[in-house]
C-alpha cells in the first residue's frame, strides 16, 4: 500500500510553510497537516495558505486548536466550536484538502478527577454531539470535505474514549461526510486490542495521526509500529498518516526518527 505520511505544522522548524514543506519533504514527509485556532483565526490565514497551495505544498487536514469544543456544557461556547469547524471545513475545501478534525471535548471533564459525575447526562451529551455532527456534515458534504470525530483517553474527554464510540456517533449521523480519527496515543490507553478495534472501524476510519506511547515520536516509546502499519494495510486504509506528538531530541532528528519508523520499509515488513 502507498502510504502518506504528514507532519503537523508546529513540529517543523521554518518560518513560514515553504520552509517547514522543504524539510518535511527531504525528511520523507509528503504533507502538512494544519492547525486551527478559535475566533475564525484559520480563515484569517487564507492569504498564506492560498500561496502555500500554489506552491503546489499539499495540506490534507486541519486539526482544530481550541479551548473549547463541539461538546461544551456551555451552549454558546458549543455553538462557536461548530461556527469554527464550519469555517475551518470551507478553508481546508479551498485548499483541496479532505477534512478538519476534532474531538468531542479535551480538557472539560473527567470521570476519572473529581467531582467525577458531570453536569450534563450520558444522553445530554449524545444529543449535543449528534446535532453537532450532523450540522458540520451536511456542511462538510457541502463543502466536499469530511469531519473527522477523534475519541480521546479518559483523563481529557468523558464523552467520546474509543473508536467504537466515535463510531456509533457516526451511524447516528449517519452521513458520509462524517468519520472517526484514530489516534494511537489515545487507543493505547483505551482500546483493549487496538488491532481489533482498528479492524471494526474499517469503514468509518477516515484518518490516522500517530505518536508513540509516551506521546513522543514514533519509535520513543514501546508500540509496535510494524504490526500497527500492517493492521491499517490489511484492513486497506488509504488515508494519511499524520504525526502529531512531542519531540524527544533535537526536533530534526526526531522527525526524521519518526518518518523513518513510518516509511516505505515498515509497510512492507509488516506486509
Amino acid at each position: 500500500m502507498t502510504i502518506r505520511l504528514a507532519c503537523q505544522e508546529q513540529l517543523l522548524p521554518g518560518a513560514d510553510l515553504t520552509d517547514k514543506y522543504a524539510l518535511a519533504v527531504s525528511l520523507g514527509y509528503q504533507g502538512i497537516e494544519l492547525r486551527g485556532r478559535g475566533d475564525l483565526a484559520f480563515a484569517r490565514r487564507l492569504p498564506e495558505l492560498r500561496r502555500a497551495r500554489a506552491e503546489g505544498i499539499p495540506m490534507p487536514t486541519v486539526c482544530v486548536e481550541m479551548d473549547h469544543f463541539i461538546g461544551d456544557f456551555d451552549p454558546a461556547r458549543s455553538r462557536d466550536a461548530v461556527d469554527n469547524l464550519r469555517s475551518q471545513l470551507s478553508v481546508i475545501a479551498e485548499l483541496g484538502g479532505v477534512g478538519a478534525m476534532t474531538p468531542a471535548a479535551w480538557g472539560m471533564f473527567s470521570r476519572r478527577l473529581p467531582p467525577f459525575e458531570p453536569p450534563r447526562s450520558p444522553e445530554g451529551d449524545r444529543r449535543v454531539l449528534v446535532d453537532a455532527l450532523g450540522e458540520l456534515g451536511e456542511h462538510a458534504r457541502a463543502e466536499g470535505v469530511t469531519l473527522f470525530l477523534e475519541p480521546l483517553n479518559r483523563y481529557e474527554d468523558h464523552m467520546v474514549n474509543r473508536l467504537d464510540e466515535a463510531v456509533a456517533l457516526c451511524r447516528a449521523v449517519d452521513l458520509p461526510s462524517v468519520r472517526v480519527v484514530a489516534d494511537t496515543f489515545h487507543m493505547n490507553i483505551e482500546e483493549d486490542d487496538v488491532h481489533a478495534a482498528l479492524r471494526a472501524a474499517a469503514p468509518w476510519l477516515g484518518h490516522v495521526q500517530v505518536s508513540d506511547s509516551n506521546r513522543y515520536q514514533p519509535g520513543a516509546g514501546h508500540l509496535d509500529w510494524a504490526a500497527l502499519l500492517g493492521t491499517l494495510d490489511e484492513i486497506g486504509y488509504g488515508g494519511w498518516l499524520a504525526l502529531e506528538c512531542r519531540l524527544r531530541g533535537e526536533p530534526v532528528a526526531a522527525l526524521r526518527q519518526a518518518a523513518t519508523v513510518l516509511g516505505p520499509a515498515q509497510w512492507r515488513v509488516a506486509a
